[in-house]
């Protein structure tokens, strides 16, 4: 090898090492210096929770109740770090309980923000929207709804509802009758309303089907009315369970004082919206041993580890309504599906955000529900009995946890 030859092979070698290390320096990979190495960061921006709520109007005495719910549970989780280190913003507007007012809350706060969690305050309004959501198709819904036709994840892919729909409620009561009183003489008093009619269908079947003889159908106006006429198809009648739906109250008390003052022996029943304990409560000593499907465990129940209730109480001495435990679990539920979608790896869309949803199994949400929960459609058709003790006050466990799964 010549002189000028080793001189030649010794000025490349230099510069060769002189553009790796210039490579380096430069934070390029040495096999391709011209390939930037790209580092992947995580968002830290706010995950936001919009809310049509009702906080004026005829379903306040709910939409209060479920928005100081949201907002305690995004306390616990924010004050705990949030979701990956992201903070969760509640950004609610109030909706008087009207169709278009939610509309309008919904395109002002979808507007102004990157929203990927929806809390809907009505039937009504989650029929309205669902093309809306079908169109933007990275928000996830929950809300005030259990029709039976938002069970249809076909037809509503990106929502869901935080217990039983309306029929699924009548068949726990059914299954608790037969259970009870095989073979027994029910009547059912329905509101004429689409609230009302919802698990009408599905009630004569599952009657049906357990056997129980379905003796007598009642349509009401959805208020206060004289029920007179009524409590005397009742007395005809005579079943062993009578179950109110579609309604909160009226005319609930009406039938109820009529039934006693004629000395009817039925048993009265009712689904989740006339549940509350103050409602019951407030319709007076008659209704002592009322009877009703509840999805959660109240604000005061202490049976069995309910930390998450404990939690409640601790930041709330004062009674919470069944509106407050739903508004809470809402929030708890969808930020749940946010945590998976996030932790999968995958973008906050409305359909992955679903799909975590769906993934959900044996989750323990720290008491509100009596028994872990999975989700495996639209609803959570778990339910337990719990009637009313007027001397104590309080709605206490008729039976165990019944579970439709």
């Amino acid at each position: 090898m010549t002189t000028r030859t080793r001189i030649l092979r010794r000025i490349f070698s230099l510069a060769t090492l002189a553009t790796v290390a210039a490579a380096f320096t430069a934070g390029l990979a040495p096999s391709a210096f011209a390939q930037k190495t790209v580092v992947k960061t995580e968002s830290k921006e706010d995950i936001v929770l919009g809310g049509s709520i009702p906080l004026t109007g005829v379903f306040a005495f709910a939409g209060i109740g479920i928005d100081q719910g949201i907002k305690d549970y995004l306390t616990i989780l924010n004050e705990g770090g949030g979701i990956k280190g992201r903070k969760v913003k509640y950004v609610p507007e109030d909706t008087g309980y009207k169709v278009d007012q939610s509309m309008a809350a919904f395109k002002k706060i979808t507007s102004q923000n990157k929203v990927s969690l929806y809390y809907a305050d009505s039937t009504a309004f989650v029929k309205t929207v669902n093309p809306e959501l079908e169109r933007n198709q990275n928000i996830l819904m929950t809300g005030a709804s259990f029709a039976r036709e938002i069970s249809d994840a076909q037809k509503y892919p990106l929502q869901f509802m935080v217990g039983p729909n309306y029929s699924e409620m009548v068949s726990i009561l059914l299954q608790y009758i037969a259970k009870t009183k095989p073979g027994a003489k029910v009547a059912l008093v329905y509101s004429d309303t689409e609230f009302g009619k919802d698990p009408v269908d599905a009630a004569r079947i599952e009657a049906k089907r357990l056997r129980l003889n379905l003796a007598l159908e009642i349509v009401t106006p959805p208020s206060s009315v004289d029920v007179s006429a009524e409590v005397i198809k009742l007395r005809r009648a005579d079943p062993d369970y009578t179950i109110f739906h579609g309604y909160v109250s009226a005319p609930i008390p009406e039938f109820i004082n009529q039934a006693k003052a004629l000395n009817l022996k039925t048993a009265f029943m009712g689904t989740f919206w006339s549940m509350d304990n103050t409602t019951v409560m407030r319709m007076g000593a008659n209704a002592d041993g009322f009877l009703g499907v509840m999805p959660y465990r109240y604000y005061y129940d202490t049976e069995g580890k309910s930390p998450m209730l404990e939690r409640i109480r601790k930041m709330r001495p004062e009674y919470q309504s069944t509106g407050y435990i739903q508004g809470f679990l809402s929030a708890m539920l969808m930020t749940e599906a946010v945590r998976r979608t996030l932790e999968a790896g995958n973008e906050l869309t409305g359909k992955n955000m679903k799909t975590a949803l769906s993934s959900i199994r044996n989750f323990d949400t720290g008491g509100l529900i009596g028994v872990p929960l999975s989700i495996k459609g639209n609803s959570i058709p778990i339910g337990r009995i719990y009637k009313a003790d007027f001397k104590q006050q309080k709605m206490v466990p008729a039976s165990e946890w019944i579970s439709l799964q």
